[in-house]
């Protein structure tokens, strides 16, 4: 989880701060997958026992984009 977009009025806040992982994995040599939001309807749905990631919005489409790069080997 890399940043929260406010509902209210759109604002982004990377609330753990920005871009450690990326850096790290290119310091280990490592693939770096990519950076999700934090998101209700994710947290949600994984409540209910669905995944976000086997619906059909823009959270979904993220998840998908980061298993194919996971698939690839981390190329983007």
């Amino acid at each position: 989880m890399a940043t929260y977009h406010c509902p209210n009025c759109g604002h982004e806040a990377h609330i753990f701060g920005e871009g450690g992982v990326r850096a790290e994995a290119e310091k280990l040599g490592l693939p770096f997958l990519g950076a999700l939001p934090i998101d209700l309807d994710t947290r949600i749905a994984g409540d209910a026992g669905t995944p976000i990631a086997a619906g059909d919005s823009p959270m979904a489409e993220a998840y998908g984009a980061l298993a194919r790069r996971f698939i690839d080997g981390g190329m983007a």
